[in-house]
């Protein structure tokens, strides 16, 4: 049998991609939960250019940034495919996973860790490419079309993140009245067993980014 391990932190969103494709391809795996500020040899033996997780370790070979693990996975575990059989369908799924790292989080994350005029700027901007997803919903239950995919595994974090840092930052990104079908597919995807098994506790995740939204808060201020 195939030896799989993880390695993650409790609250890295981007591991949680990992558990989540895993778990929906019925795959077995050992985790292994990373302290980042005292990182094992065996984390950064195996990713020793970005020194990070996840880390998927498949016989003894490590892959390494969640959505190249993705694909890994998809290309290796054909059970439960998360990418269409369709070439233009898997582009696109591509395309919106990458818009989510590249664009939609980043935007989310600056709006997160800013105040005042800032914030608000910055909440303009997440919304300006929050609406590019908004827009791909119409007439689907998920990005995959009425199964979860490759881009809701991807944008997923969003489904429980984004309430996380609204609560933490007073501010509020993703409203109902301006996208009702991206807040309907974060409760979809949030409450599909899979998903909903493998968040973790919410208060824990309120404590960590609070501490963090200061942190960064006092770096910015000096």
């Amino acid at each position: 049998m195939a030896e799989v391990k993880l390695f993650r932190t409790w609250s890295s969103p981007f591991a949680l991609r990992i558990v989540w494709a895993l778990k929906l391809k019925d795959v077995q795996y050992d985790t292994i939960f990373e302290d980042l500020s005292n990182k094992s040899p065996l984390l950064l033996q195996y990713n020793p250019v970005h020194k990070k997780v996840p880390v998927l370790v498949h016989n003894g070979k490590s892959v390494a940034e969640s959505l190249v693990i993705l694909e890994y996975i998809e290309e290796t575990w054909k059970q439960n495919p998360l990418l269409s059989e369709d070439p233009h369908e898997r582009a696109a799924a591509r395309f919106w996973a990458k818009f989510g790292d590249e664009k939609v989080l980043p935007s989310i994350w600056e709006a997160f860790n800013s105040e005042g005029k800032e914030q608000e700027e910055g909440i303009v901007k997440a919304k300006e490419n929050l609406k590019y997803l908004e827009e791909e919903l119409k007439g689907k239950k998920f990005f995959g079309g009425e199964h979860i995919g490759f881009a809701d595994i991807a944008l997923g974090l969003l489904a429980e993140y984004e309430n996380v840092f609204e609560e933490v930052a007073s501010m509020k990104v993703i409203a109902e009245d301006e996208f009702p079908l991206l807040s309907e597919w974060k409760r979809t995807f949030a409450d599909a067993p899979i998903i909903k098994e493998n968040w973790p506790p919410r208060d824990k995740l309120v404590t960590k980014f609070q501490a963090l939204r200061e942190a960064n808060l006092l770096k910015k201020g000096t």
